[in-house]
């Protein structure tokens, strides 16, 4: 036979536990009292009376059988109340279990309507929950601060879902306006249809960077479990190797240094990814007959990898945002040269996942250093504050530390 839905609740569950042991507890307490009193009885010894005789002289007999009788009513007087007392106990109990079960759940009702009345639009609500730092204390502040990862993480996506529709929007209304300028004339030139298919090829390679980005940043807010050894130099001169053509097609030229081998653990294809954001952004930014300049080292325990332009620099009300979302300084968007705006979003995801910090040292006119700080082993609190210790043209810079000297070497044909 099934039991209600009712019987199947925690609060009738508490109640029932609660009332079985306190039953048990005064059971135990009644049942130990009347078996050491039995025995007490029973081990009693035989008292004598003395009474008199006939003739008028007193003789001493035995009262055992009366005491007996009295005895076997005293005991069965006590059981009787016992029974009747534990019977009103356990109602008794039921009905205080049932109420402290209440209290007890009391607030587990209040982070369960709290629960009720949060919407995916409105995650501002909180339990709040007042009182001393019991489970149920820890456990409401818990809910809390779930919630408010949760309002955070919203409300990021919403602003990532209206900056990516923005950003799309804009090559999308350039492709069609044009398309549309080149329908409207059936007597369009040659020269007219190229130069509208050379736009158009512009801002469809601008939305495969942008979708390339999302993509890549959807990946990355899935955490990774790959621990692969990493050498930063060979990890350098891979990306430079890559982003070599596009260097030279604008007469930059790549200059790298790495004193010593330095390995750190993490996703390999990640921090190459990392660090041909920082390179292709370089190039992009670096005028013509400039340079871009890679290095790597240790320092206090960290792994460093910094790459250099000579840029017009970023000033310093754009420095704390440029690692922001689809946040652009508009360098070379006038010609059409604009990256996705997810560069360097990117670059610092990667980074803080493996427990690192990417940090920018720019003034205006003056280039821009982006490095990126990487824990090893055994690593400690924070990376050094301000830029690594670079060494340039051959000569240690003022920042070089520990006799660590690092030469620049144009080109990339030899390992130093």
């Amino acid at each position: 036979m099934a039991l209600p839905n009712w019987t199947r609740s925690i609060r009738f569950r508490l109640t029932v536990l609660y009332s079985g042991v306190l039953f048990a507890l005064a059971a135990l307490l009644v049942g130990a009292l009347y078996l050491g009193l039995s025995l007490a009885l029973r081990n009693e010894p035989i008292s004598r009376g003395i009474i008199l005789l006939p003739n008028g002289l007193p003789a001493t007999v035995e009262v055992r059988s009366f005491e007996r009788r009295v005895n076997e009513h005293t005991l069965e007087s006590l059981r009787n109340f016992s029974f009747a007392g534990l019977g009103a106990l356990f109602f008794a109990s039921l009905g205080v279990g049932w109420v402290i079960a209440g209290r007890v759940l009391a607030p587990i009702e209040r982070i369960s309507g709290v629960a009720r009345e949060i919407q995916a639009t409105n995650l501002s609500r909180r339990i709040d929950l007042k009182g001393p730092d019991d489970e149920l204390k820890r456990l409401a502040d818990t809910f809390d601060a779930m919630l408010a990862r949760l309002d955070t993480a919203f409300e990021r996506q919403r602003q990532f879902v209206a900056d990516a529709s923005h950003e799309l929007r804009n090559p999308l209304a350039v492709i069609r306006t044009n398309v549309d300028v080149v329908l409207a004339d059936p007597d369009a030139e040659p020269e007219s249809l190229r130069q509208t298919a050379t736009v158009v090829r512009r801002a469809s390679e601008r939305m495969t960077r942008l979708v390339d980005d999302l993509l890549a940043l959807a990946r990355l807010e899935a955490p990774s479990a790959r621990s692969d050894e990493v050498e930063l130099g060979e990890l350098m001169c891979e990306a430079a190797d890559e982003l070599d053509a596009s260097a030279r097609r604008r007469d930059v030229a790549l200059e790298r240094a790495s004193a010593e081998p330095i390995t750190v653990v993490g996703d390999r294809e990640g921090l190459k990814r990392a660090v041909a954001n920082l390179l292709s952004n370089a190039i992009r930014h670096s005028a013509a007959g400039s340079r871009v300049r890679l290095a790597a080292g240790r320092e206090q325990g960290w792994a460093w990898l910094a790459v250099a332009d000579e840029g017009p620099g970023i000033g310093a009300e754009h420095r704390e945002k440029v690692f922001d979302r689809f946040y652009r300084v508009d360098r070379g968007r006038a010609r059409g040269e604009g990256g996705s705006g997810l560069g360097l979003a990117i670059v610092r995801e990667i980074v803080e996942g493996h427990g690192g910090r990417v940090t920018l040292h720019s003034e205006t006119g003056s280039g821009a250093l982006f490095a990126l700080w990487l824990p090893l082993s055994g690593a400690a609190g924070q990376p050094p504050e301000g830029p690594p210790p670079l060494v340039e043209d051959g000569a240690v810079s003022s920042r070089a530390r520990g006799g660590r000297v690092a030469v620049f070497s144009r080109g990339w044909g030899r390992r130093l």
